[in-house]
């Protein structure tokens, strides 16, 4: 079998930042996924699924209400390796040009309080493993991230 795409990254290399994964035609339209990746893999220690799935509960209200993005956002879900999360758009995106969406939408997740939405056992399948504030720590962590980005972290290492 062929390796899949993101089996082909260099994870050894691979560090946090916002990366374009790849891109797949569905019909006449472009379908972006993004590597929102949150911690270096196989050095730092991953993400635990109770803030995971917080973060996601989140960011997936946030990115469907955003007002210029809702109607392009496809799917925002963790990776099995819990060192990050994919975000699938409609159109041929850049990193560059999600930024601000992205960036906006970490922040929600780093300073939000109160009841997670859909977080209850009628909306949710494990709606107790949620951990609200280390979901604050990483979105504030990986917001602080994105302020700065260089180009480094916009674009899969080679």
């Amino acid at each position: 079998m062929e390796k899949i795409t993101s089996f082909t990254i260099d994870h050894i290399k691979l560090q946090p930042g916002l990366y374009v994964s790849r891109k797949d035609a569905v019909g006449a339209q472009t379908v972006t996924t993004f590597d929102l990746r949150l911690t270096s893999p196989n050095e730092e220690p991953v993400m635990n699924t109770a803030e995971i799935h917080a973060m996601e509960h989140l960011a997936a209200t946030y990115l469907r209400n955003a007002p210029m993005w809702k109607d392009d956002v496809l799917y925002f879900g963790p990776m099995g390796c819990r060192t990050g999360f994919y975000l699938l758009m409609k159109g041929d995106l850049t990193s560059r040009q999600i930024l601000p969406l992205v960036l906006d939408c970490f922040r929600f997740i780093g300073s939000f309080t109160g009841e997670i939405p859909g977080a209850s056992a009628r909306d949710c399948g494990n709606y107790l493993d949620m951990n609200l504030p280390m979901a604050n720590y990483w979105g504030k962590k990986y917001a602080e991230l994105l302020e700065n980005i260089d180009e480094s972290r916009l674009n899969y290492p080679e």
